[in-house]
């Protein structure tokens, strides 16, 4: 991990899921894991069923707090832009 990154949180045991840093305007900078990379880990390390290692993810990864440092979970598409799925919290742009 490069200099820019030694102030970020980290999850100890997961470099390897790291895909950058995420900005948004007035607010810290955070680490960003690639959510599926993540549950694979969990699953392969860790011998974790698909099941078991969403409930764990849910509640211990994503679901912990750890302040304004907190890191932040993606989900990657790999389709065109115009045919991402909108996330159910989010309304889907209308052309």
């Amino acid at each position: 991990m490069n200099e820019l990154c030694t102030d970020l949180l980290k999850m100890d045991g997961f470099d390897d899921c790291i895909v950058g840093i995420c900005e948004r305007y007035g607010m810290d900078t955070v680490l960003a894991y690639d959510r599926e990379k993540v549950l694979a880990k969990l699953m392969s390390r860790d011998g974790m069923t698909e099941e078991e290692a969403n409930e764990f993810f849910e509640f211990n990864q994503i679901g912990a707090w750890m302040g304004e440092l907190t890191p932040v979970f993606v989900t990657l598409f790999n389709q065109p832009k115009e045919t991402l799925p909108c996330p159910e919290t989010s309304k889907p742009n209308k052309k």
